[in-house]
């Protein structure tokens, strides 16, 4: 097959961001199938462009086999108009350039089957035009659930006329789709309450790929003995509830509890509060560090002891969470402490760590010193069925042979 994937915030494993669609490419072309993945050049939540400087519009690049055009979008910073400009941008230019392919461009040829990422709406719809161009059969996935994320949220009311109008948009690409790929294991909920069949839907989560040598690393050399580090990786938004975190730290700073060192790895719009957050209550053990390329992931999460995530308690979270650095905390053989109570909870299921209500600073802080205080054995044991976890439920081969078949049966009509 040759496939397309249209991605606003597709990424390879040598730039920061979320690394889906290059990991399930590079297996789809170790098939034999061919992988285009249309994405932006502008790093979300990084601030900056990758190679592509104006005037060029576009380029193609070669990752692994699997062939990345890169579209120059407007740089933004934060959820404002700036990001909603970029994703029109990004609608009307992959959409006039996917039209053209594959004029001048014979290697990457006319697709079998186009899919669209809901990263946001407006990249599903021009996914779905450009199928309609081609004659390809159109794939439709799911990663938010819009505009139900936006309501959640708060950012729109339900009766606002864009939440009115996104919904439309939604409910059009769901019928038009001839399947729907969801990475919550619950979205079939919402979207068979929007009218679509069961059997549509298709359940194909986040995973990791395991050829990365997660537990080849030791502990950093250059750390003291005695401490304990407790990391966070991953992007630094609203939905991210990091204030929790340093709320927990400031806990442990006035029960006299300050040995245990924190690291924060990522970026995102809420960094920089973040940050005066932490030197404001004067967190001396907070360290924040800018956000590493996906390849560098297994060597930074090496100089942890123990990971933590944090969610929001939003009612989003009843069609479950499909984090990618969850799978990459599991695959490093780390325990982890959960706070959050989505309807599914992995690290609960493979019992590799802790788990805490949402939104309670002190319940985090206690596991934080609970887990430091473990026998170091009874950690390890933690971690190493996280990772016996991941091995069986995320591994990307086995994911991508799913992803496989499903995309043979659309084309094959089945």
């Amino acid at each position: 097959m040759n496939i397309w994937i249209f991605n606003h915030h597709a990424h390879p494993s040598t730039l920061p961001g979320g690394t889906r669609h290059h990991d399930l490419g590079k297996e789809l072309v170790g098939r034999g199938h061919r992988v285009t993945v249309f994405a932006s050049s502008f790093l979300h939540g990084v601030g900056r462009h990758a190679g592509l400087e104006p005037p060029k519009r576009w380029s193609v690049e070669d990752v692994d086999g699997v062939k990345f055009v890169w579209l120059r979008t407007p740089p933004y910073s934060g959820n404002n108009l700036g990001r909603v400009w970029s994703m029109v941008v990004y609608m009307w230019r992959a959409w006039r350039l996917g039209r053209a392919f594959p004029r001048g461009m014979p290697d990457v040829g006319r697709p079998d089957i186009v899919i669209g990422s809901s990263v946001h709406l407006l990249a599903v719809l021009a996914a779905y035009r450009v199928a309609r161009r081609h004659r390809a059969r159109f794939v439709m996935e799911v990663r938010d659930l819009w505009p139900q994320t936006l309501v959640d949220m708060g950012a729109l009311s339900s009766r606002h006329p864009l939440t009115l109008a996104l919904r439309w948009l939604e409910r059009f690409l769901y019928r038009c789709a001839e399947r729907i790929i969801t990475l919550l294991p619950f979205a079939h909920e919402y979207i068979t309450a929007c009218g679509i069949a069961r059997e549509k839907v298709v359940w194909i989560p986040n995973g990791v790929d395991l050829s990365s040598d997660f537990l080849s690393t030791g502990p950093d050399e250059g750390r003291e003995e005695s401490d304990f580090v407790v990391m966070y990786l991953g992007a630094h938004g609203q939905a991210n509830a990091l204030d929790v975190l340093l709320e927990a730290v400031r806990c442990l700073a006035a029960s006299g509890e300050g040995s245990i060192r924190f690291v924060l790895v990522g970026s995102g719009p809420e960094k920089e509060r973040l940050m005066a957050m932490a030197r404001s209550w004067g967190l001396p053990n907070v360290e924040f560090r800018d956000s590493v390329p996906k390849q560098f992931v297994p060597q930074t999460l090496a100089e942890a002891d123990a990971l933590v995530v944090v969610l929001q308690d939003l009612p989003l979270y009843r069609y479950g969470v499909s984090l990618n650095k969850l799978f990459d905390y599991m695959a490093a053989a780390k325990p982890i402490v959960f706070a959050g109570a989505p309807a599914n909870n992995p690290v609960k299921d493979a019992a590799c760590g802790l788990t805490v209500p949402p939104r309670d600073p002190q319940a985090l802080a206690d596991a934080i010193v609970r887990l430091s205080q473990m026998p170091r054995e009874e950690r390890e044991a933690m971690g190493k069925r996280g990772r016996a976890y991941v091995e069986e439920h995320h591994d990307i081969r086995k994911l991508a042979e799913r992803l496989e078949k499903v995309l043979l049966d659309v084309v094959h009509g089945a």
